[in-house]
C-alpha cells in the first residue's frame, strides 16, 4: 500500500478517513483546521488523528511552508484531498510521487466549482455524481480516475444526498487505493472545454421569494436543510430559517397573491401562497404569523 497523506476539515472528510483508517489504509499524516466560520459541514480531523496516533497538522493555509515541511517529512507517496475548499498550489501537488487525488461531489467536467450538492437540490436536477480526480492546479479540472452516478429522488434533501455520496465515496476510496497499489490506476482527461463551473452562493441565493414557484421553493429549502445553514424568508426585518416544506399545486388558489398566510398551525406550521400554488411549511423558526397578512 502507498503512504498517503490526508487533507480535509469537513464532515465528508472525517467520514471517509474513518473508513480509511477502520479498513487499515497506510494514512502517515493528516492536514485539517481546528475550527472554521466558512463551512457549515466543518468537522476537525484532530480528534481521529489522536485516536489512530497519526501525526496531525492545523492549519489555515495549505500553501504556506509549514504545511510543505510537513508534508515533506511525511514522505508520502500520494496526496489525499478530500473536503478543502482552497486549491492546492504547484509546489504541494509536486510533492507525493503520485501526486493529490481530489473529490467533487457531481460528473464533472459538469458543475465543477463550487457547493455541488446545493446547486444540485436548488436546480431540481435528478442525478449527480461522485468523482475523484488527479488534481492539477486548477478547480476541478484534473483526470478523472472514479466517478459514479447518483440520483437524486424527489425527496431527497441536503442530508440524505450528502448521505448517499459518502457512501459511494467510501466504496470508491478503497477501490481506486487498490488500484494505485497495484500500479493498475488509469486516469481518464477531461475535456476542458467541456462543462461548466458552479459560482459561489451567497446569502441572498437562500431566500424565498413567494413570488417563486412552488417548486422553486421546495427544492431551495431541501438544498440547505441540515447540515447546511437553512433557506430563509424575511418577516418585517425578521430572518425565518426553513427546514422542511411540501406543496400543493391548486387551482383554488390562483386569484390569490404571493405571500399570503393562508392557514397557520402553530408557530412553525403555516400554508402561504406562492407564485404557482400552496407551500406548506412544516418545520421552521418560530414565528407568529396571522391568517390573511402578507410576507414580502
Amino acid at each position: 500500500m502507498k503512504k498517503i497523506v490526508f487533507i480535509g476539515c469537513v464532515e465528508s472528510s472525517y467520514l471517509i478517513l474513518k473508513h480509511m483508517l477502520e479498513n487499515g489504509l497506510p494514512v502517515s499524516g493528516v492536514i485539517t483546521m481546528e475550527s472554521s466560520t466558512t463551512n457549515a459541514d466543518f468537522h476537525s480531523l484532530l480528534p481521529l488523528s489522536e485516536e489512530y496516533g497519526i501525526d496531525c497538522y492545523c492549519t489555515k493555509n495549505i500553501n504556506d511552508e509549514k504545511t510543505n515541511r510537513f508534508v515533506k517529512s511525511k514522505t508520502p507517496d500520494v496526496i489525499y484531498c478530500f473536503g478543502w475548499s482552497r486549491l492546492i498550489g504547484k509546489e504541494l501537488l509536486s510533492l507525493p510521487k503520485h501526486g493529490a487525488i481530489g473529490f467533487h461531489p457531481a460528473a464533472i467536467p459538469f458543475n465543477r466549482g463550487r457547493h455541488p450538492l446545493i446547486w444540485a437540490l436548488a436546480l431540481g436536477l435528478t442525478k449527480t455524481a461522485s468523482t475523484f480526480f488527479v488534481m492539477d492546479e486548477g478547480a476541478d479540472t484534473g483526470d478523472i480516475i472514479s466517478q459514479k452516478e447518483i440520483m437524486i429522488e424527489y425527496e431527497d434533501n441536503a442530508q440524505s444526498l450528502y448521505d448517499k455520496v459518502i457512501q459511494t465515496a467510501k466504496e470508491q476510496v478503497m477501490d481506486f487505493t487498490i488500484k494505485l497499489s497495484n500500479g493498475m490506476l488509469t486516469r481518464t482527461p477531461q475535456d476542458k472545454g467541456c462543462g461548466n463551473t458552479w459560482r459561489k452562493r451567497g446569502h441572498l441565493d437562500g431566500q424565498i421569494d413567494w413570488r417563486m414557484s412552488c417548486e422553486g421553493i421546495y427544492n431551495l429549502v431541501r438544498a440547505l436543510t441540515h447540515p447546511y445553514v437553512g433557506a430563509h424568508f424575511m418577516n418585517d426585518e425578521l430572518e425565518i430559517k426553513v427546514w422542511k416544506c411540501q406543496i400543493n399545486k391548486c387551482d383554488t388558489h390562483m386569484n390569490i397573491e404571493p405571500g399570503k398566510v393562508l392557514k397557520v398551525n402553530s408557530e412553525t406550521d403555516f400554508e402561504i401562497k406562492a407564485y404557482d400554488g400552496v407551500v406548506h411549511i412544516l418545520d421552521c423558526d418560530m414565528v407568529r404569523l396571522k391568517e390573511g397578512e402578507y410576507l414580502r
